[in-house]
């Protein structure tokens, strides 16, 4: 049999992407009589209205509404968690860009003109911006988070060693290609259909009906794929989406939002900044015995995800590093930027950030190669008899801080393998001779290990459904809650149902997502999108192949010949259909397909799926939240010039294990796509605030993301062969988000070069050039005699 799984097949839409075929949203034409939607943004990053004159607005030819907050048929007040954030702004603005009025226009021209023409007054407040200013003001959202296990204050009182510091860790922003768009188009009985370009159309779907004032039936969100979203389109593609459709239904005409790349940067969610505050306890040899530490995170101005962003970075604090005891608390804070969001890793990097931070400065103070001490204290000693059995064991260095066994553990595996085929001592070697001879550069490298749990952390969150229709013709369509925003899940589900049905990929396609066929479904987040939809979508076929099963075996069995009808033996494959008995006598799958319907068998079937056995209990902070962990490695090598600060990274090595992978290739487009990012986040990509809280790298002018020629000239990827992942879909792994956290390795690779030099302490994230600079120059004063005054 010819299988699909397991193959090189090129993302679906590969061609028509890089020919420019493939339909975006905003590439749609114009719909007869379609208005354009604007906001009018807050000018202050806190204040309060004093004026708000719409007057000369609403006069202006071409412009067919200009509403406030008075005008929402429905809620203003929204949110995925916890509805404290306002659409329109109804008294007090809470961060620069919040809309204080919403405008409907035919043309650009005459929405700008509205726009200038609005008259605002604003009474501006105090306002906090950054992690520091909101811990002074006690600025927090909800109520602060721990994770608890063993004696912290007894492991810190018998050790021989501790150290304590600071992390201040920068955002990201996701830098998507298409902007946050929507378009909405009003129907019949207050009915409303949105295109919007989301990862989770059934939020949209909610979030439209509870701003409209309208049950959740009333709306329709469609979603065909995103031109990149990184996490920026789970919660917040919801507010073009809410604009568009209040305006709509205003004016009763088709409405379409497009944010412009400027105004999408200034006025979205990033990635969290945080602030790590760690003591951690260690051996002579470099184990750590224990770590006490605070998480601070930038929330802005609501909740929004900022709750599970925070809970997911204290989950991943220990990384691949078995902890003793552990004390980690953490708190939101509460700021006048737009809200904070999901962004690829949800937390997990900064979380990784602070303890690979921690190893590096055990490294230093015990004079050890960072290397070694990371794999004293990876997680190791495999039980797999069970939670319980481990847990009882005093000697097992398999269970996280918040009781999950870390089970089917190729981490020390992966960390031996890389170190030997990277040629890492003899590297390291070499590069301790380079930059003992160089009075120029420096050199730096850093071996590094991500541990990723796989599920979302809310258990209501990892089910999914699916609908797979076969046509009389044998081929089929099938739709899922994913949604495609480039990283091939489509594609894998093509896969999926191809070989589940014994047919040929192409005679699969999938339906652009939307919630009238799959309903109350997940986002497309977490790395879960295969998982959670692949399965739904097989349980459907699986049922969809028991009936044909039975049709053919009708139709190929011959009791003249002694071949009764006897379904165990039918088998689908290549697109025919045979018993196992009479292997040359085969049928086509369509005529199969034909001769169900004749008999008036449904040819259509619903899949579900819940992943199995994830359960985590918040308020004690114990549990198995995840159904299992993607690990890799990567070891990363970079080259810093000593006068200008400029950083190159010279090489990368990566090593993954991604079980049994359903595409290969495309698995190895997100690896090195996943780790380009995040060596974008530690490295150039600088969040810049003016002292108005108005974002100065607002455009690709200014915030810096790789580009080609930033890519290291020497860049391995290789999967680690495991076939032993039982838990997952075809015992494949989930790959989406865990190769960004390895992009750490390169801002470790940095502290690591400036280390030579004495420049690394205190290094925060990301390692700009000029930052790279400035620790240079002074750890160069600090070796400078100073002048003795007489």
């Amino acid at each position: 049999m010819t299988r699909a799984i397991g193959k090189d097949i090129p993302h679906d839409s590969a061609a028509t992407h890089v020919t420019g075929e493939s339909v975006f949203l905003d590439d749609l034409p114009p719909l007869a009589g379609e208005l354009l939607a604007g906001i009018v943004p807050s000018p202050v990053a806190h204040g309060r209205i004093r004026r708000l004159d719409l007057s000369a607005a609403r006069n202006i030819p071409g412009v067919h509404a200009v509403l406030t907050a008075a005008d929402i048929p429905g809620h203003n007040a929204f949110g995925p968690a916890v509805k404290d954030e306002l659409l329109i702004v109804e008294d007090e603005a809470v961060f620069l860009g919040q809309p204080l009025a919403i405008i409907a226009a035919e043309t650009p021209a005459a929405l700008e003109q509205a726009r200038r023409a609005v008259i605002v007054e604003m009474e501006e407040l105090p306002k906090l911006l950054t992690i520091d200013e909101a811990i002074a003001a006690a600025s927090f959202l909800g109520s602060h988070r721990k994770l608890e296990r063993g004696d912290v204050a007894t492991a810190f009182a018998s050790a021989p060693h501790t150290l304590s510091g600071e992390l201040h860790i920068g955002g990201q922003e996701h830098f998507y290609l298409e902007s946050q768009v929507a378009i909405a188009i009003p129907g019949e009985q207050g009915q409303m259909t949105v295109h919007s370009s989301t990862q989770h159309p059934s939020e949209v779907q909610m979030m439209v009906a509870e701003a409209l004032g309208v049950p959740f039936n009333h709306v329709v969100c469609i979603c065909k794929r995103m031109g990149g979203a990184f996490g920026g389109k789970e919660t917040q593609a919801a507010h073009p989406a809410m604009i568009a459709a209040i305006l709509a239904a205003r004016t009763r005409r088709p409405v379409r939002f497009v944010n412009t790349k400027d105004d999408d940067m200034r006025f979205t969610g990033k990635r969290h900044p945080f602030k790590a505050v760690y003591k951690a306890a260690y051996t002579d040899d470099g184990r750590i015995t224990a770590l006490d530490a605070q998480l601070y995170s930038n929330g802005g101005c609501s909740t929004d995800l900022s709750f599970a962003v925070l809970e997911r970075a204290m989950l991943h604090s220990d990384n691949a590093y078995y902890l003793p005891a552990v004390r980690i608390t953490g708190r939101v804070c509460k700021t006048n930027l737009p809200s904070n969001t999901a962004f690829r890793g949800f937390g997990g990097p900064q979380g990784v950030a602070m303890i690979e931070t921690i190893i590096e400065e055990i490294a230093a103070t015990l004079n050890i190669d960072a290397l070694d001490i990371r794999q004293r204290n990876v997680y190791s000693d495999p039980i797999e008899n069970g939670l319980a059995a481990s847990a009882a064991s005093s000697s097992a260095r398999n269970i996280t801080p918040y009781g999950q066994l870390v089970r089917n553990n190729t981490l020390p595996e992966l960390f031996n393998t890389l170190r030997a085929d990277c040629a890492y001592d003899a590297r390291r070697a070499e590069i301790t001779r380079f930059n003992a001879a160089s009075p120029t550069h420096l050199r730096g490298m850093a071996l590094s290990a991500v541990k990723f749990g796989i599920s979302f952390t809310r258990r209501t969150m990892n089910q999914a459904n699916a609908l797979v229709n076969i046509y009389q013709d044998g081929s089929v369509i099938v739709s899922t809650g994913a949604t495609e925003m480039g990283q091939g899940v489509y594609t894998r589900i093509r896969q999926i149902v191809a070989d589940e049905l014994g047919i040929a990929y192409a005679a699969v396609v999938v339906a652009p997502t939307s919630t009238d066929k799959n309903n109350n479904t997940s986002p497309t987040a977490a790395s879960s999108g295969t998982d959670l939809n692949g399965a739904a979508a097989a349980d459907a076929c699986l049922r969809l192949r028991a009936r044909l099963t039975a049709v053919a075996a009708g139709m190929l069995a011959r009791p003249a010949d002694g071949l009764p009808a006897e379904p165990d033996r039918i088998r689908f494959e290549d697109g025919q259909v045979f018993d196992t008995r009479a292997p040359d006598h085969v049928i086509p799958f369509a005529r199969v397909c034909c001769q169900a319907y004749e008999q008036r068998i449904n040819l259509g079937e619903r899949g579900f799926y819940i992943t199995p056995g994830v359960d985590f209990n918040r308020e004690t902070g114990r549990g198995s939240p995840f159904l299992y962990f993607t690990n890799g490695v990567a070891c990363s090598e970079v080259l810093i010039d000593r006068f200008t600060g400029e950083l190159a990274v010279t090489r990368v090595d990566l090593l993954m294990d991604l079980g049994k992978s359903i595409n290969p290739g495309i698995d190895r487009g997100q690896i090195i796509g996943g780790f380009i990012q995040g060596m974008g986040w530690v490295t150039a990509e600088q969040l810049v605030y003016g002292p108005a809280g108005q974002l100065l790298s607002n455009s690709p002018t200014t915030y810096k993301i790789p580009n080609i020629s930033d890519v290291p000239p020497i860049f391995n990827v290789t999967l680690l062969p495991n076939p032993n992942n039982e838990v997952s879909l075809y015992r494949s792994k989930a790959v989406g988000e865990p190769p960004l956290l390895l992009g750490l390795s390169v801002w470790l690779a940095v502290k690591d070069a400036l280390s030579v030099a004495g420049a690394a302490t205190g290094l925060s994230l990301p390692a700009t050039g000029e930052q790279i600079l400035l620790a240079l120059a002074a750890a160069a004063q600090m070796r400078t005699p100073q002048p003795v005054s007489t």
